[in-house]
């Protein structure tokens, strides 16, 4: 059973496409019998596209490899997804992923899907390449971008979010592995990807699941409360964080230590992180990491901020600095792993 969503015609998302939502499996998309004819082909990958073997990036349940349209020349993202884990049949989890890509096609903010490949096995997505690779390979050359490039960048990412939260999608694993450049920093631009544990959150819906990355998952995720669009705003306000400095706001030396400081909000801004960083940067981010959901600000009150909206505002100008080093902290925080972990492993 599934019913088809109407969304309220705005500039934001007008142009999307229709949102299902499954009423089989709460918090899940599905497509359209036109989406899924039009969308997921059955021929092998290899016969339309030239792939390499190597992959380029690599998650726990996914490899990605650039591919080529034998046709067209075009290059794009191959991301593979074994359809079964164990015992369990993960299809409508990667069409409910598809789902959220087709309908957020829209936004500029977010990569693109172009196709998807089925075969007995796995699911193959199509998606725009991003020359530029992951915004966490910045971080893992320990280089901090200006201020002022944070700016530029969380802009980016929240016209994204703006957009996905218009149809009451949250992405719940918001942190620099998913953010990918579209170019060679800084002269590039931002988008969101992997929408693999997004959830559609419909009004009323009591959704409660142990989902995200330690360092950026949200107070409310650890308690086993109701998620919200407001989730994402908390991983919003850690990201601002760590590209601002190269450090965790909450990272301790285990992941439990972790979760107490992000259950507690045990926020600071040490002298040595943030000689440099503005004030209404830091305005920003307590409005953001505030343990209550519903006093966080949203996307779009986000982007009414005084730190956007002030250009005249003294940021750090330095154009890139490589200062991440353990003596700069005053306490032991280190950037997100690179790896995607279950919160409640």
């Amino acid at each position: 059973m599934r019913e088809v969503l109407k969304i309220g015609m705005t500039d934001k998302n007008a142009n999307c496409a229709p949102v299902v939502r499954s009423t089989s499996t709460p918090g899940y998309l599905e497509l359209t019998s036109d989406q899924v004819s039009r969308l997921i082909c059955q021929d092998p990958l290899e016969k339309h596209y030239e792939v390499e073997e190597q992959p380029f990036a690599r998650g726990k349940y996914a490899t990605v490899r650039r591919c080529k349209d034998r046709v067209t020349g075009r290059q794009c993202a191959a991301k593979f997804l074994k359809k079964r884990r164990f015992s369990s049949d993960l299809r409508n989890e990667i069409l409910h992923e598809v789902a959220v890509l087709e309908a957020c096609k829209g936004s500029s903010r977010i990569v693109e899907l172009h196709k998807v490949f089925e075969s007995d096995n796995e699911m193959v997505l199509l998606l725009e390449l991003a020359c530029g690779g992951e915004l966490q390979m910045l971080l893992d050359r320990d280089e901090v971008p200006s201020e002022r490039q944070v700016v530029r960048l969380m802009k980016q990412i929240l016209d994204g979010l703006v957009y996905l939260h218009s149809i009451n999608v949250a992405h719940l694993d918001i942190k620099p592995q998913n953010l990918v450049l579209t170019g060679e920093f800084p002269d590039c631009d931002v988008k969101l990807c992997d929408f693999g544990i997004s959830r559609y959150l419909s009004q009323g819906a009591d959704v409660r699941e142990i989902l995200g990355t330690p360092d950026y998952v949200a107070p409310e995720v650890l308690n086993y409360e109701p998620i919200s669009l407001a989730t994402d705003m908390w991983s919003v306000g850690v990201l601002i964080y760590v590209l601002l400095t190269g450090c965790s706001p909450f990272g301790g030396d285990t992941k439990q230590e972790t979760f107490c400081n992000i259950t507690q909000c045990r926020l600071d801004f040490p002298d040595d992180l943030f000689e440099d960083i503005s004030e209404e940067a830091k305005d920003l981010m307590v409005k953001l990491m505030v343990k209550a959901p519903s006093k966080r600000l949203t996307a779009t009150e986000c982007l009414q901020h005084p730190w956007f909206l002030n250009e005249s505002t003294d940021l750090h100008k330095t154009a890139l600095t490589t200062t991440i080093n353990n003596s700069k902290a005053t306490k032991p925080r280190t950037p997100v792993p690179s790896k995607k972990t279950n919160p409640g492993n």
